[in-house]
């Protein structure tokens, strides 16, 4: 079987499909970027991941190209990061312009190099909403491109397993997987501790939640994500996004 490239950004996702390609795959490494992000303590945490899966890990510096970027609150020096529920319209300002885009492209050329026969991203449904780059769409339309870009040189796979599923049940198949939840860090804040208010702090808590998996999470603000949630219920009871 050959082997596949992770991409990694250290959260829940794209460390249960880590895990996911340890167990039934093969794993080649995983990738992480440094594209600028407020968050970059992600990547320790996606290290962590590495050594404890004894694989590969590699971090593709991007900052020079994420100065660009600085449209998303993502970015360091954009605008803070709004707190809420990942669903409600003001997410859309943690939009990194063509992210995934980028990210695979390199992704794609560092496989075909390592002579890999796959890449993976933890793209999933909750994130179709918000985010162009991880619909069904774009992934059918990137596979197509590799196929084009890559042709009678190597043939690469996009492997990506979670696009109809939502984050409980990522968090499901990866406590069915052992995955250490522990280690894995999501909050776009970059604090010192999950601030518990952001838009995927409040999904990672509400994912556990719905999964029944014990989240062993620390949160600056543990009640929040019950208020968002409420708040995003009423405002699609009235008609809004």
């Amino acid at each position: 079987m050959s082997s596949t490239v992770v991409l990694c950004s250290g959260g829940i996702d794209s460390v249960t499909l880590a895990y996911k390609v340890a167990a039934e795959r093969k794993l080649d490494r995983l990738i992480s970027f440094d594209y600028g992000q407020r968050h970059r303590r992600e990547i320790e945490h996606a290290a962590r991941i590495a050594a404890e899966l004894g694989t590969r890990h590699d971090v593709v510096d991007i900052t020079s190209l994420g100065r660009f970027l600085t449209s998303s609150s993502l970015i360091s020096g954009g605008d803070a990061v709004p707190d809420g529920h990942y669903a409600q319209d003001n997410m859309k300002s943690t939009v990194v312009p063509n992210r995934n885009a980028i990210m695979l492209s390199i992704a794609f050329g560092i496989a075909a190099g390592a002579k890999a026969g796959a890449v993976g991203i933890a793209v999933h449904s909750g994130d179709h909403f918000i985010y162009p780059d991880c619909r069904p769409a774009f992934v059918e339309a990137f596979r197509a491109m590799q196929a084009c870009a890559l042709e009678d040189m190597w043939e690469v796979e996009l492997y990506a397993p979670f696009t109809g599923t939502d984050k409980a049940g990522i968090v499901a198949e990866g406590a069915r997987l052992g995955v250490p939840y522990h280690l894995t860090w999501s909050c776009y804040k970059g604090g010192a501790a999950h601030c518990g208010r952001c838009g995927t702090c409040v999904e990672r808590r509400e994912a556990f939640h719905l999964a029944d998996v014990p989240d062993p999470t620390q949160y600056e603000d543990t009640d929040y994500w019950l208020q968002a949630i409420a708040q995003m219920k009423a405002k699609r009871e009235k008609g809004g996004p």
